[in-house]
């Protein structure tokens, strides 16, 4: 390890496998225009479940990204993963089947609820034909660890790998868990997450949930910040980052697109809104002292944005708790909005656009959102122009978790 310089965790590789886009660059140009692809659902067997709108990955086919023999061992959640994960190692320069040295590469993941396509794929087996007819893999493909597993195993990683299973804040959770890992000596962790909620097993199981949209109409179904919020429309999706060691990156040439320089996490309880006020801005707080960033250098927040009126609330009052005077003057976003809350896969995927929003310098907008009830300078309509140099990005669990994360500019110096 340098003794000359800190070791910082670096952003050099971002795959994104989203209903708005199956790499970065088709991501980017999605939210930058402020497209939505909320649409009704069209997977089989989910017609006549009360939930009716959700963010697809329509154009996805597995067979032409990834092995045969990874396919039949895993279900959807984990081919996004690795689909994303192979697009941020090309991002990266760095190789899937031959690392340079495989104990210095580890894979990070978050997960909601596993697999259950293929759960229940096998089930329906079990009950309609018998035990004999339910393949080995029912073991290992619904487990929420198994795109950490298949992405270290395919790509010969051996270096520190794990699980992150903190609520949908666990997103930003896997992401201050790789961060700090290259900080602790690992060269690169390829971390992020990817959700396949809608299958009808998965579906039933958030129905419990009264949080989520019964709209039936994409342009109402997720419209955070407003008087007629009524819930989140889910998606599935993700993405994969690659971060490493800042001064690794650029002794190889890679550009450092982002530093992962602050987070801070905590737990206030399930559907407990109002007290996710108080344990939301803490966690702001933590990840700005982490960073060494004072408020005012924040230049955009990418909102948790759930559209409960509650939560809402809570999260614009959070805002102005941790950031102060400044929370009036800083502008608030919600690409989410336009592609659904893909749980876990949600602030990761919002952490890409971040460090995209930076790159371009531009504050994308919040589809769907034009009567803003609350105190915050959201951006809705079209993209605004900005100089970015910190991005803040929120998220909450329904389960109670919250967390935040600083992210900086590539090539600024530490401050």
């Amino acid at each position: 390890m340098s003794t000359e310089h800190p070791r910082r965790a670096a952003v050099t590789g971002i795959g994104v496998t989203a209903p708005n886009g199956l790499s970065a660059d088709a991501y980017w140009k999605s939210v930058r225009e402020g497209l939505s692809v909320l649409d009704r659902i069209t997977r089989e067997g989910c017609e006549d479940l009360p939930l009716k709108i959700a963010g697809e990955v329509r154009s996805f086919d597995a067979s032409t990204l990834i092995e045969e023999r990874f396919l039949v061992q895993t279900d959807r959640f984990t081919h996004f993963a690795m689909a994303a994960a192979s697009l941020a190692l090309d991002d990266a320069g760095l190789g899937r089947d031959d690392p340079e040295e495989p104990f210095s590469i580890g894979v990070v993941t978050a997960a909601g609820s596993g697999g259950g396509e293929f759960g229940q794929r096998e089930l329906q087996k079990l009950w309609g034909q018998g035990s004999k007819f339910v393949g080995p893999y029912q073991s290992i493909a619904w487990f929420y660890a198994a795109s950490t597993g298949q992405i270290s195993i395919r790509g010969g990683f051996k270096g520190p790998c794990g699980v992150v299973a903190s609520d949908e804040a666990g997103g930003l959770d896997s992401l201050a868990h790789a961060a700090r890992a290259v900080r602790r000596g690992t060269d690169a962790v390829v971390v992020g997450s990817a959700e396949a909620p809608l299958a009808p097993y998965s579906m039933a199981c958030q129905l419990g949930y009264a949080e989520l949209s019964t709209a039936e109409e994409a342009d109402r179904a997720y419209r955070p910040f407003t008087a007629a919020a009524c819930g989140f429309a889910p998606a599935e999706g993700g993405a994969m980052l690659v971060v490493e060691d800042e001064h690794r990156a650029l002794d190889r040439g890679a550009p450092v697109r982002a530093i992962v320089a602050g987070h801070g996490a905590t737990f206030t309880g399930a559907s407990r809104w109002a007290e996710s006020r108080e344990g939301l801005a803490r966690a702001i707080q933590v990840a700005l002292e982490e960073a060494g960033c004072a408020p005012e250098e924040i230049d955009v927040v990418f909102a948790d944005a759930l559209g409960v009126p509650a939560a809402d609330r809570a999260e614009a009052l959070a805002i102005a708790d941790a950031l102060g005077a400044h929370a009036a003057r800083v502008p608030v976003t919600a690409p989410k909005t336009g592609i659904g809350r893909a749980y876990c896969a949600a602030p990761v995927l919002d952490t890409a656009a971040a460090v995209l929003a930076m790159e371009h310098g531009q504050v994308p907008p919040t589809p769907h959102v034009f009567d803003i009830c609350h105190d915050l300078d959201l951006v809705v309509s079209q993209a605004r122009p900005a100089e970015l140099r910190t991005a803040l990005v929120l998220s909450r669990g329904l389960m109670g978790s919250n967390a935040a994360l600083v992210v900086r500019r590539g090539g600024d110096s530490a401050r």
